[in-house]
């Protein structure tokens, strides 16, 4: 970044901006029709990091902004011609409405709340403290932060979540989007169910978006990333002193979640004792914090999620089936990818659009390419799919993604990966691997619940990555 000094500009008074070749900082623009009092602020503003211009007159400022933008306004109260409330009035008329800090004289403070009535972020007094004036100024660019971000993730909610934005092509997933559509505005809970890597968290989330709860909070919490205790608290909050380390008081995920929806993945993972408490704040509708002594109400949809089949872990007493029964109200089952095929080619083309973009290239699957992707049994299902597809935007040479790009295994009719040469040892050594990547993909990386998955110890898992160099 260029480093000005005071000179001449088209507002009529001195440009002025904190010697920096780091990032851009945020930009204040300073209005007084007094030359040494809006130097003064932008001295002490620009000690404080901030990016300063001056202008001496109101007209001067809308100049200023058409030509570039600033993230907040710092407009001395009585000038000729425009003051500084008719200046808050104009620019407060254009978007997207820069917070606006009056200076003003001890005297006029009940006029300076009344402009705050019409708009003003906020008002500093003459004579006033450098630190106080910092203080305003640093609040007003954090407001004008999280307004810039609501906007972002408004956007981002409506082009990622609208219905027409959805891939599904099979008749299994279009099912299953109508039936979140349907169940979306209801309050009942929901229980989804599938493999690892189908897309749980996708629906969870869609229905939250195409709910009547979509401008409240949306909370994801994976039970198995926490042991039963943490996960208590971390639900239901805790009072101060209610265990070793309790230093302070918690509000947990439900009242994190209030008037929103809280999504419990991997619910499959809690214990018995755990499954009772939880049953009980869904049953009574209120929560009760570690520690704590009275209950709260909530007001939350959940929606929990598993990849285990909870019929048979209830038969295995280990899910409580009244529980079960409390969250499977409306129970959605997620087809593993191998079993809609009609899915793969679009979604691939989806994920190419998007990590192509991310990257700033412009590429296109060969027909070889698009067969590899139609034949091969996708344990790790959309997840692994759109590793696969990332791992081909990194590794593609020219503008075509080539089967060697995606680096998929091939494989026969039983499932295992063929050997073009080697031996039966080396066949069976790159099978294995195959099928610890596969597992790794499908459980986030986690080897617990890989080893689980492929019916072997933790150690043995070690043991053969190790070996297999993986």
């Amino acid at each position: 970044m260029r480093a000005y000094n005071a000179t001449p500009n088209i507002c009529g008074g001195a440009r002025l901006c904190a010697h920096s070749d780091g990032p851009m900082k945020p930009r204040v623009l300073i209005v007084d029709d007094e030359a040494r009092m809006a130097d003064v602020v932008a001295m002490a503003l620009g000690r404080a990091g901030y990016e300063c211009e001056t202008c001496s007159s109101g007209a001067a400022a809308l100049t200023a902004l058409d030509a570039r933008a600033a993230d907040v306004v710092v407009t001395d109260w009585k000038m000729p011609q425009m003051d500084g409330i008719e200046l808050l009035r104009q620019l407060r008329a254009r978007p997207p409405g820069l917070p606006v800090i009056l200076i003003t004289a001890h005297g006029s403070v009940p006029a300076a709340v009344a402009a705050m009535r019409e708009g003003a972020f906020d008002y500093v007094t003459k004579p006033f403290d450098n630190d106080e004036l910092r203080a305003v100024v640093a609040r007003a660019i954090e407001l004008t932060r999280l307004e810039r971000e609501n906007r972002y993730l408004r956007q981002e909610v409506a082009s990622r979540y609208q219905p027409d934005a959805i891939v599904a092509e099979s008749a299994r997933s279009n099912d299953v989007l109508d039936l979140v559509r349907r169940v979306a505005p209801s309050r009942s809970t929901v229980l989804i169910q599938g493999e690892s890597g189908t897309g749980k968290e996708l629906i969870a989330r869609l229905l939250h978006y195409w709910s009547d709860r979509v401008g409240r909070p949306f909370v994801a919490v994976n039970c198995k990333a926490f042991a039963e205790g943490v996960l208590e608290s971390e639900l239901f909050g805790h009072e101060k002193g209610a265990f070793t380390g309790a230093t302070a008081a918690r509000v947990g995920c439900f009242e994190r979640a209030t008037g929103g929806t809280l999504f419990l993945d991997e619910i499959g993972e809690t214990t018995p004792d755990f499954q009772a408490k939880l049953l009980r704040v869904l049953q009574d509708g209120e929560v009760l914090p570690v520690g704590g002594m009275r209950p709260r109400a909530i007001d939350v949809r959940v929606v929990s999620a598993t990849n285990r089949v909870l019929r048979d872990e209830i038969r295995a007493g280990r899910f409580r089936e009244d529980l079960y029964f409390r969250l499977n109200v409306i129970p959605i089952q997620l087809a593993p990818l191998r079993e809609r095929r009609e899915d793969i080619l679009p979604l691939a083309h989806h994920f190419l659009d998007r990590h192509a973009g991310e990257a700033g290239r412009r590429l296109a699957f060969t027909a070889e390419s698009e067969k590899v992707l139609l034949e091969h049994a996708w344990p790790g299902n959309v997840r692994e799919l759109e590793n696969a597809v990332e791992r081909a935007v990194v590794l593609a040479r020219g503008e075509l993604v080539t089967p060697e790009d995606l680096l998929l295994e091939q494989r026969d009719d039983a499932g295992a990966m063929v050997a073009a040469d080697g031996t039966l040892q080396d066949a069976l050594d790159q099978a294995a691997a195959a099928r610890i990547r596969a597992a790794l993909d499908a459980a986030h990386g986690q080897r617990n619940e890989a080893a689980r998955t492929l019916g072997i110890e933790r150690t043995t898992l070690y043991r053969m990555m190790k070996r297999l160099g993986l």
